[in-house]
């Protein structure tokens, strides 16, 4: 199993190896697939002994094959040699079924444990992991990276072992036949040894540079799909055939660089096998003392079926190192370190009193600070309210109570308890969120709103959530009601609905502290006037925080947090603030959404 990688360099055979541990579930099948790949390996050499009878029964026919076997004393070779060859080519298939059938279900059953551990393992990345990888690149891991791991461990390990047995029963054969002539085809080993390592290297480096752009690709295809609309919008079609012809290029042209370097490295071992078998028939000749005809066409003809095995042996270096650059980049994000979940506090209930205290922050990977010095209370069944220019810090500080981000300075306490002893389900599940980006699933509307912990909702809850945030109205003339497809992401939905399904699955979740992160941006003032009331009903007894830049979402905070390049610099109620004529003032006097705004943090 190892022939193949052992020419590679340690790392590659360190990654192969992580790679084959995978197998350890399936040792069982596995140890089978190498019985079936024995079995086929060693018909090889009785192919080769059983022409050196033919040949031998041309001049006797009559001849005794077995003459000391009792019961097989008779049988001529005129009779065994048509016998035998029927039997080896049986004997050849059930091995070869055994072989391949097993390592099948062994490879396709690592491949599977990969995919769903690479899946499951993105469930429980850090936020950071995903801001610095776009998701083609992390979609063509899961899809395009695995297939190549698929390549090294069915086709290669197959290869390696089957191939690799054969090689090693025909050398066998050939030593007992005639040592002194095989140890001069030895001499040629080392020259194909070097010639397989420095190709594995090259193969290895290709590879991944065909991944890179195969996850360029994607990427660009799924920006495209995914904004489909802002590109026909903007006539950006042009732009995005350019963008994706050059990723879909530079891929094809790696792949064909791959491709060109195989093209010339295996004819120029074949011409090497080749030399060294030239030179063999005339040793054989000229060495071929008292051997007789079959002997000697036994020989060769064994001799004659070493350099298809090798060759193989050889091809497959580019398959592993292929799987290899691509398990690499798979155990590269298994070795990602995953959400930090230190907590150990797990309460059933929390009140959903929020106090922060002194909580500075800096996104990781960054220099400039973007919270300093926070500080506030919000008493169960408060409204806090957050109002400031884009990039003042409201959206980042919303993200650092559920933790999608490790504050460092300061604490953020639920309940009188940090949120980083809480452990990440029990605090989340604390915690409703709606942010202006609505992300919907391509289901119905009820298993939307009903989503996850959600999923054992009754239907009569659904319906009362669906009706507190003003989405029952809309929802009963979809065609099939609460039963409609929403589409990818609610694409046959307005902006308006989408947001309204959102808020309804806050509601169901019913948690103490909810968050609404610009939540009714995207909804007409009759929606949103309609959900203002809803959201009066639900946040008694319920902390609220929210973000927003119109009006009539804040007026009725108890608290107003104005925040200024990640600071507070104002705070009061809505008649405390407008009477100090200040920051506040000045957003008010705009409509709260200053026009010369920053970029969002």
């Amino acid at each position: 199993m190892s022939e193949s990688p052992a020419s590679a360099s340690p790392s590659s055979l360190k990654i192969y190896f992580r790679l084959l541990g995978y197998v350890r579930p399936y040792i069982g099948l596995f140890l089978l697939s190498i019985v079936g790949f024995l079995i086929f390996a060693s018909t090889q050499p009785m192919l080769g002994y059983v022409l050196k009878y033919f040949v031998d029964g041309l001049s006797d026919p009559n001849a005794r094959l077995f003459p000391s076997v009792p019961i097989l004393r008779d049988l001529q070779l005129l009779q065994a040699v048509p016998l035998l060859i029927v039997v080896i080519a049986a004997w050849q298939g059930v091995g070869s079924y055994l072989g391949n059938y097993f390592l099948a279900k062994v490879s396709l059953g690592l491949v599977h444990d990969l995919r769903v551990q690479l899946f499951n393992n993105l469930l429980t990345l850090p936020n950071r992991y995903f801001d610095r990888n776009n998701s083609g690149h992390l979609i063509s891991r899961i899809t395009f990276n695995v297939t190549m791991v698929t390549g090294a461990a069915t086709d290669a390990i197959k290869v390696v072992i089957r191939e690799g047995m054969t090689v090693l029963f025909l050398f066998g054969s050939l030593l007992l036949m005639n040592w002194r002539l095989t140890l001069v085809m030895v001499a040629i080993l080392p020259l194909i040894g070097f010639m397989v390592t420095r190709a594995s290297r090259t193969f290895r480096k290709q590879s991944k540079k065909i991944q890179v752009a195969m996850g360029d690709v994607t990427h660009v295809a799924s920006e495209t799909i995914q904004g489909y609309r802002v590109v026909r919008s903007f006539g950006g079609e042009t732009y995005e055939r350019e963008r994706f012809d050059a990723a879909s290029q530079s891929n094809t042209d790696k792949q064909l660089r791959m491709t060109r370097t195989g093209a010339i490295y295996t004819p120029m071992l074949q011409l090497v096998i080749y030399s060294a078998m030239a030179v063999l028939m005339f040793l054989v000749l000229y060495m071929r003392g008292d051997a007789s005809a079959g002997d000697l066409v036994a020989y060769i003809t064994l001799a004659g079926l070493l350099p298809k095995p090798i060759r193989q042996l050889s091809e497959v270096s580019s398959t592993v190192q292929r799987g290899v650059a691509g398990a690499e980049s798979i155990f590269e994000q298994l070795d990602e370190p995953q959400e930090v979940d230190h907590g150990s506090v797990a309460r059933e209930s929390v009140s959903g009193r929020l106090e922060v205290r002194g909580l500075d922050f800096t996104y990781p990977g960054t220099q400039k600070p973007v919270l300093h010095d926070i500080n506030f209370v919000a008493e169960p069944g408060q409204m806090v309210a957050l109002v400031g220019r884009s990039g003042s810090g409201k959206s980042t500080l919303a993200a650092l109570i559920p933790r999608f981000y490790q504050h460092g300075d300061g604490q953020i306490l639920l309940d009188g308890v940090d949120v980083q002893d809480y452990t990440l389900l029990n605090l989340r599940r604390h915690i409703a969120q709606v942010t202006q980006q609505v992300t919907l699933f391509s289901d119905t509307v009820a298993r939307n709103i009903a989503y996850g912990d959600l999923a054992d909702a009754s239907r009569e809850a659904v319906e009362a959530a669906a009706e507190a945030a003003f989405a029952k109205g809309f929802i009963d003339q979809l065609p099939q009601g609460f039963d409609t497809p929403v589409g990818e992401n609610g694409v046959l939905l307005s902006g308006g609905q989408r947001q309204r399904l959102a808020i309804a699955r806050a509601l169901l979740k019913n948690a103490p502290l909810l968050i609404l992160d610009e939540a009714t941006s995207a909804l007409d003032t009759e929606s949103e006037r309609h959900i203002q009331a809803a959201l009066d009903h639900v946040m008694k007894g319920r902390t609220t925080l929210v973000i927003a830049h119109r009006l009539s979402t804040i007026e009725k905070a108890d608290l107003i947090l104005v925040m200024d390049q990640g600071r507070i610099v104002e705070r009061g109620t809505h008649t405390q603030l407008l009477a100090m004529n200040g920051y506040y003032t000045r957003l008010h006097a705009m409509g709260l959404d200053d026009p010369d705004s920053e970029p969002a943090s």
